[in-house]
């Protein structure tokens, strides 16, 4: 059961940290992504807000904590107080502490600190400053580190990379652990920050690159390399880019006992997980023609659902076309030729933010059927043609009833992710 979530992700005004906030944002197809050189979705978060939130935490530790620290502590700070559990009097001794992490762009800054401090004129208090930022902050476990000591876990607690994919594949870890009685509660977290500076100079270089790539393109290929100062747009015929982003995002997930033992409202249950892989030769290729995610799906509903039962998928385009191709083809494959399936995308309200976007997915699936509404697809105004979908264009919520939901992440090298969510009641 899924019991609480909480975020740390770009907003309007401030950061999104509540189920409340993402509705506000992904019901009305809100773009929260700022322009500079450059889309791209920014947390602004204040120390005031994070001091707020975690006010005891020694100073010892928490001034060499990087973004990436901060935005997924944040989200679980938010997430527990969600699921009205309270960590500071040890509701979470035994959980299992689980984060996904694809980037490592927090954890450059630590480790060149520390690999080009001179011991010869470092000072002991400087070296031991340098050593817990080092210990903190170099390695891409650094999230469920700090977070498993917040809440004084004595449960399972690590880290899972697998790109954009990531904290998707901690929510099946975690349903996973709770189903063969290891655990009754897990935190899950994905967090990312892909460097603006890092972006930046990509831009640069992609530009100078266009030349080459023109004399090495054949058919099949997109005209124009990446480019990311156009904005986004998922499922819409003028889709060419991506815009990148940063933030956290935590589930709580419970066993029914649990849950029912405490008295907690559940959002609803995640039922199933698979994941596929293209099997390129090409870490950089994706195959378009949807087979890996139809495998995926099939895996993940099994033989205990069918697809008809399942009137919603929450998609993973971050406005590639490759993406939209193959889940297209996806979807002609599983529903055939006269699909009436509602698929939406809500990357574009956050820009594409990497290990969040399985546990956003299933928040905001999870979201629109407990109310009843799917959120538009953020950025999507003009539909691409042929879409065997419906992407909700615009900026208004589409009614729907429904009790079963997919939700879908990808990693670059034909990962396909797929997660099966249904209503508490769904079984």
């Amino acid at each position: 059961m899924v019991t609480g979530m909480g975020f740390c992700l770009p907003g309007s005004s401030r950061p999104v940290f509540t189920a409340d906030d993402i509705w506000d944002v992904a019901s009305h197809g809100t773009s929260c992504l700022a322009h500079g050189d450059v889309y791209y979705g920014a947390v602004d978060l204040s120390q005031a807000m994070f001091d707020a939130r975690l006010p005891d935490i020694p100073s010892t530790f928490s001034r060499h904590y990087t973004n990436a620290h901060r935005f997924g502590l944040v989200s679980l700070v938010e997430a527990c107080a969600d699921a009205g559990l309270d960590f500071r009097a040890g509701d979470l001794t035994e959980a299992a502490v689980l984060a996904g992490r694809g980037g490592v762009d927090s954890n450059v800054e630590p480790y060149l600190a520390v690999l080009t401090a001179d011991p010869l004129t470092t000072s002991p208090q400087e070296a031991m400053e340098l050593f817990v930022r080092g210990q903190q902050g170099l390695t891409p476990s650094d999230v469920s580190l700090v977070q498993g000591a917040l809440v004084r876990s004595t449960g399972p607690c690590f880290t899972v990379s697998c790109g954009c994919a990531s904290s998707a594949v901690q929510v099946g870890t975690a349903r996973q652990l709770i189903a063969d009685g290891v655990v009754d509660l897990a935190v899950v977290s994905g967090v990312d920050l892909f460097g603006l500076d890092v972006i930046l100079n990509v831009q640069r270089l992609l530009r100078s690159a266009q030349g080459a790539y023109d004399a090495v393109r054949v058919e099949g290929m997109p005209e124009l390399l990446p480019s990311f100062d156009r904005l986004m747009r998922p499922y819409d015929r003028r889709a060419d880019c991506v815009n990148h982003g940063e933030g956290a995002a935590t589930l709580v997930l419970e066993s029914r006992r649990h849950a029912d033992r405490r008295g907690a409202r559940p959002y609803g249950r995640v039922l199933a997980n698979a994941m596929t892989r293209d099997g390129l030769m090409n870490p950089l290729a994706s195959d378009d023609s949807g087979a890996a995610l139809v495998r995926a799906v099939h895996r993940c509903l099994g033989d205990r659902w069918d697809i008809a039962q399942v009137p919603y998928i929450h998609g993973g385009s971050d406005g590639d076309v490759v993406v939209t191709a193959f889940e297209a083809n996806a979807v002609r494959q599983l529903y055939g030729p006269d699909s009436d399936v509602v698929m939406t995308s809500q990357e574009a309200c956050f820009g594409h933010n990497g290990a969040p976007s399985g546990c956003v997915g299933v928040a905001l699936s999870l979201l629109m059927m407990e109310r009843g509404e799917v959120c538009p697809t953020a950025n999507c105004e003009e539909p691409a043609d042929d879409l065997p979908f419906d992407p909700v264009a615009g900026t208004r919520t589409r009614p729907l009833d429904f009790d079963y939901a997919l939700t879908c992440n990808y990693q670059i090298g034909g990962v396909k992710s797929v997660i099966l969510v249904g209503s508490p009641g769904a079984v």
